[in-house]
């Protein structure tokens, strides 16, 4: 097993000087089973990608740069995964939100058969602002109404694992991820994880949902109400590309 740890990073200063690059490092570096660590920059107008460079790809020798323009979370893990050299991805937000310890459990449903394994928050979402768990239960609502997705409870936690050979050929078919996007200030991108997901269970793909811990850590990148919309309009673009038959579902 070889697994391409894929960590997005968009202005991540404060995060990296918070020591949450040396807990990936230590956490990779004698563990085999992770075969890399791909760090994609998407456009740091601040000091990330210099203390990456300068420090963290000389530390840990699994560490390695990619390097974007700012087209939003989106993009960077589409880069991540085109990188990846792993026979398996997997993705993790830079703020550790969900311990990486926690990588064990989607691990271990590799053995079982799954190619799509996806970490899944409590509904609680303990520590999280009223107002997100409030937009989250809208998202969901909205999102089963018009797309589906139904089973699949939490698509948007930032902890999921992909057999490469399977997430190459969804991303070739995204359509609302397809071409890049010119965007200012942070994009969570969450029509990317429905996106992908959608098409994951159209092209039959085994997709396994377990629960994962995870705990609110509270950061600039998120703006609720533009995220929101973002995410609607996603997907009604999603709905309509379906409705259209432009999607093409063959492996």
């Amino acid at each position: 097993m070889r697994i391409s740890l894929i960590i997005p990073c968009y202005n991540e200063e404060a995060n990296i000087q918070k020591g949450v690059l040396d807990k990936i490092g230590n956490y990779t570096k004698d563990d085999a089973r992770f075969f890399e660590v791909v760090i994609v920059d998407d456009g740091s107008s601040d000091n990330s990608r210099l203390i990456i460079k300068n420090k963290y790809l000389k530390t840990f020798p699994k560490f390695r740069l990619a390097q974007n323009s700012h087209q939003g979370k989106a993009f960077a893990i589409l880069t991540g995964i085109k990188h990846a050299k792993g026979d398996w991805v997997m993705f993790s937000d830079i703020d550790l939100a969900t311990p990486l310890e926690e990588a064990d459990r989607l691990i271990k449903e590799i053995e079982k058969g799954s190619q799509i394994i996806i970490g899944s928050r409590s509904r609680v979402r303990q520590g999280a602002p009223v107002l997100r768990k409030i937009m989250a239960l809208g998202a969901i609502i909205i999102r089963n109404f018009i797309i589906g997705l139904h089973g699949i409870k939490d698509t948007q936690c930032g902890f999921k694992l992909f057999e490469k050979k399977a997430a190459l050929t969804i991303i070739d078919k995204l359509l609302v991820f397809h071409d890049q996007r010119k965007i200012t200030g942070s994009s969570v991108s969450a029509g990317f994880d429905m996106e992908f997901l959608f098409l994951a269970s159209r092209l039959k793909y085994k997709i396994k949902e377990t629960p994962v811990d995870w705990s609110h850590v509270e950061t600039k990148n998120v703006n609720f109400l533009k995220d929101s919309f973002e995410g609607l309009r996603d997907i009604f673009f999603i709905k309509y590309y379906d409705l259209t038959g432009r999607y093409e579902i063959k492996k």
